[in-house]
């Protein structure tokens, strides 16, 4: 998905490095980035003309996985910092990755929440549906995470694979809740409300991002890594719900 075009001019890269960065960049990026890496991705466009932003959203997990299989990308931002680990113990990142922001996790229930739930002990009732992601995404393992500090045995009617698909579910009327999260549901306001709990403060993910080894326009990459982390682009990502590292 490009964020716009460019007219190849090339201009100072944002993040103050001063140098000039064009050509196309790649950005494999988790689901719960995809509001505001993209608003992000038309930004760093607009300050450097030259350069034309894709994004790939998925599951975090997955992403990785591609990654690792030579799939071609410039830049990865995981919603973990293990699935973050299956990249560079493959050798596949450019330096350290840094953290970026912080994520946490809410209820997500239909707009006026009609089933009634107001914690996590409520989605175990006979009556309500839940859905979770897949344990080896992201808001998967934060939610056992969460499920488990309570000592809520959950089983849910679908396990998703990303933090998007568990959220459509509860905008389709399919669950009656879903373990996302704040950002997503923020996201979606017009449809869902999101009901906080006490036990996602222990279930809090780090996002790192990083360049990539084989990144085919490393000075785009590293230039865009740059952007994401200035205090500009927190400004984007608090304002969604994001909490700084």
């Amino acid at each position: 998905m490009g964020c716009g075009g460019g007219d190849g001019t090339g201009s100072p890269a944002p993040g103050g490095s001063g140098s000039t960065v064009t050509g196309p960049v790649t950005v494999f990026a988790a689901a719960s980035l995809t509001e505001t890496f993209t608003q992000l991705g038309k930004d760093f466009e607009a300050a450097s003309p030259g350069v034309r932003v894709t994004f790939s959203f998925a599951g975090s997990s997955a992403l990785a996985t591609q990654i690792n299989q030579g799939a071609p990308a410039d830049v990865f931002a995981s919603a973990a910092p293990a699935n973050m680990r299956t990249v560079t113990d493959a050798g596949n990142g450019d330096g350290t990755p840094a953290t970026l922001v912080r994520n946490q996790l809410v209820i997500a229930v239909p707009k006026g929440n009609p089933a009634g739930v107001t914690g996590l002990a409520d989605l175990t009732r006979p009556d309500v549906k839940a859905a979770l992601c897949a344990e080896q995404v992201p808001c998967g393992a934060a939610a056992k995470q969460a499920l488990d500090t309570a000592g809520v045995k959950l089983t849910p009617v679908t396990l998703e694979q990303d933090v998007k698909a568990a959220l459509a579910k509860v905008k389709l009327g399919e669950v009656d809740a879903a373990l996302v999260y704040r950002t997503d549901a923020r996201a979606a306001a017009a449809d869902v409300d999101g009901i906080e709990f006490p036990e996602s403060a222990g279930a809090v993910n780090d996002y790192p991002i990083v360049v990539l080894k084989d990144a085919p326009n490393r000075p785009a990459a590293r230039a865009f890594v740059a952007y994401v982390l200035s205090d500009t682009a927190r400004g984007v990502l608090t304002a969604a719900g994001f909490q700084a590292p």
